[in-house]
């Protein structure tokens, strides 16, 4: 009898050494994650951002630094076509940059806190804290959350996210339409905590002049009254800006290049007419589309040259990052493969747009 009780009593006590140091359930990872995110210093993170809107799917590299409290660093390249885009939050503002052309547009606003990023942590942890109804699973090295997403289209509605057991680094996310087909996945390769950041990491001026010998010797900017201004290089970026270079600084922009039609259109609306404008100095297609959503789309080489701009939205497109301006009417504006886009209308929804612009994304011109 004893050794029976014995026997009991010693599996009673294993039982409870592994109930101690068992799996986690949902509410013990949430906790985790809550103090995680509360006390977040620094990341660094890259990986490979699959996109599966268009025809084909498009891969884009994605590299992340944050630093606490609103420094950010995205930049987003074109995996088959090498170019590169930045978006950058400082003290100053925030910029979206074309090192290619030299150019910055600097706008006031509370980017990123005002949009989700699927390629951002706190994102992906406050779509986890935030949704009650959260599904849970615990696999072999990963604990994996699918919860809503909250992004700037209405088109991704749920998102699954795989963080790591060992100290919840992010490993992949997934995010899918309502018909529950994978629409953005992110595949991360890279992510560390606590990185050291030197303190040029977030300066406007270095990440233009460390594109490398493509740079032109100008630089575009929005100042405080929304207008985009023309300002020369200093003189440690004029060093680097190789004189092999100035024909393409000098690129014909009247050029035609065909028109580049989108594979989406809100129901309801259809295209009226298109037209070629040929002037001297810049080539332009105009589509016009008309019916109970009523907006143009504007198509012309990017100049390297200043042009007026309103203040405005930095929109995460997925494949780049487009600017939002207007109020009553609203422009959506963005450039790719050396193209300027605008789409303008007085009553488009934005997430509208944001999917034409989408679907113009691995288009050629016809």
């Amino acid at each position: 009898m004893r050794r029976i009780t014995w026997v009991l009593a010693l599996i009673v006590c294993f039982s409870a050494i592994l109930a101690g140091c068992g799996k986690k359930d949902a509410n013990a990872v949430v906790k985790d994650l809550d103090q995680v995110v509360s006390k977040l210093q620094s990341y660094e993170g890259s990986g490979t951002m699959t996109l599966h809107t268009g025809e084909t799917p498009q891969q884009y590299r994605v590299e992340v630094w944050y630093k606490n409290p609103t420094y950010y660093r995205i930049a987003l390249t074109n995996a088959q076509k090498d170019i590169t885009q930045i978006v950058l939050r400082n003290d100053q503002g925030v910029y979206v940059l074309t090192p290619s052309l030299n150019k910055s547009f600097r706008f006031q606003s509370d980017w990123p806190e005002n949009q989700g990023q699927v390629y951002l942590y706190q994102t992906l942890v406050r779509s986890i804290l935030t949704d009650s109804s959260r599904q849970f699973a615990d696999e072999k090295d990963s604990y994996v959350f699918e919860v809503a997403a909250n992004y700037n289209t209405h088109s991704l509605v749920r998102q699954k996210i795989w963080l790591s057991k060992d100290d919840y680094k992010p490993k992949q996310v997934q995010v899918s339409d309502s018909s529950a087909q994978v629409v953005v996945e992110v595949q991360f390769d890279k992510f560390s905590f606590d990185k050291k950041f030197d303190d040029k990491a977030f300066d406007m001026q270095e990440n233009l002049k460390a594109s490398g010998p493509e740079t032109k010797g100008t630089m575009l900017e929005v100042d405080e009254n929304g207008q985009l201004v023309e300002k020369p290089v200093d003189s440690s970026q004029a060093a680097s800006v190789d004189s092999a270079n100035t024909p393409a600084a000098e690129e014909d922009l009247s050029k035609p290049f065909g028109e580049i039609m989108p594979t989406y259109v809100p129901e309801g609306s259809q295209l009226k007419d298109s037209k070629a404008l040929d002037g001297k100095e810049r080539s332009t297609v105009l589509l016009r589309y008309d019916g109970e959503y009523p907006f143009t789309i504007m198509e012309s080489r990017s100049p390297d040259r200043a042009v007026s701009l309103s203040a405005g939205e930095v929109v995460d497109l997925g494949f780049t990052y487009g600017l939002l301006t207007g109020e009553e009417q609203q422009t959506l504006t963005w450039t790719q493969d050396g193209l300027e886009f605008r789409i303008t209308s007085d009553n488009l929804p934005v997430t509208e747009m944001i999917k034409i612009a989408a679907s113009m994304q691995d288009q050629t011109g016809k």
